[in-house]
C-alpha cells in the first residue's frame, strides 16, 4: 500500500512542477504524541493495563499455589482426588489463558476506540489547514516514506499542525 502510494506520489510530481500545485508534509506521530488528548488516552490506557495486570498476577498466584498444594499432596491423594485436582488445575490454567486473550483484546479495543476522536481531529485539521493554503496533498513523513523532499517546492507544516492540534493560533 505505502509502494502504491509512493508511486503515486512520484508519478504526479511531473505535474506538480509544471502546474505549480502545492503540497505539504509532516511527521503524523509527531503532531499525535504532542496532542493533551493523545496523552489522556495513553494514560487511561496504562490505568487499565496496569489493572489487566494485577489480575492477570492475581490469577497466576492463586494458580501456583494450588499448583505447589498439589505437588505436596499427590503422593497422598486417592487417584479419584488427584485427577479431580488435575482437572481443576488444568481448567484454571485455561481460563487464565482465556483470560490474558481477553484482555489484549480489550485493551486494543478500547485503545482503539480512544484514539478514534484524536485520529478525527488530526484529520480534520489537515483539511482545513489544506484547504485554507491551497494544498493539493499533505504528505505523511513518517517511517521514512518521503526520503527526501525540497523544501523549495513543499511546505513543511509540523509546527502549524501542532499549533492548531493544540489551540494555538
Amino acid at each position: 500500500m505505502k509502494k502504491l502510494f509512493l508511486f503515486l506520489i512520484l508519478s504526479v510530481f511531473p505535474f506538480i512542477a509544471d502546474a505549480q500545485i502545492k503540497f505539504a508534509y509532516f511527521s503524523y506521530d509527531e503532531a499525535l504524541k504532542s496532542m493533551p488528548e493523545y496523552a489522556a488516552v495513553m494514560s487511561d490506557m496504562d490505568k487499565l493495563r496496569t489493572q489487566y495486570d494485577a489480575e492477570t498476577k492475581r490469577v497466576e498466584e492463586e494458580f501456583n499455589r494450588k499448583y505447589e498444594a498439589f505437588l505436596e499432596g499427590q503422593k497422598d491423594f486417592a487417584p479419584i482426588i488427584l485427577q479431580k485436582r488435575q482437572t481443576e488445575l488444568q481448567e484454571l490454567m485455561q481460563k487464565n489463558i482465556d483470560f490474558r486473550a481477553k484482555a489484549a483484546r480489550l485493551l486494543e479495543e478500547a485503545e482503539e476506540q480512544a484514539m478514534k476522536s484524536v485520529h478525527k481531529k488530526i484529520s480534520d485539521v489537515l483539511a482545513i489547514i489544506g484547504k485554507d493554503r491551497g494544498y493539493a496533498i499533505v504528505i505523511n513523513t513518517d517511517n521514512n516514506a518521503c526520503p527526501y523532499i525540497d523544501n523549495a517546492m513543499g511546505e513543511d507544516i509540523n509546527s502549524l499542525v501542532k499549533n492548531v492540534l493544540n489551540g494555538a493560533k
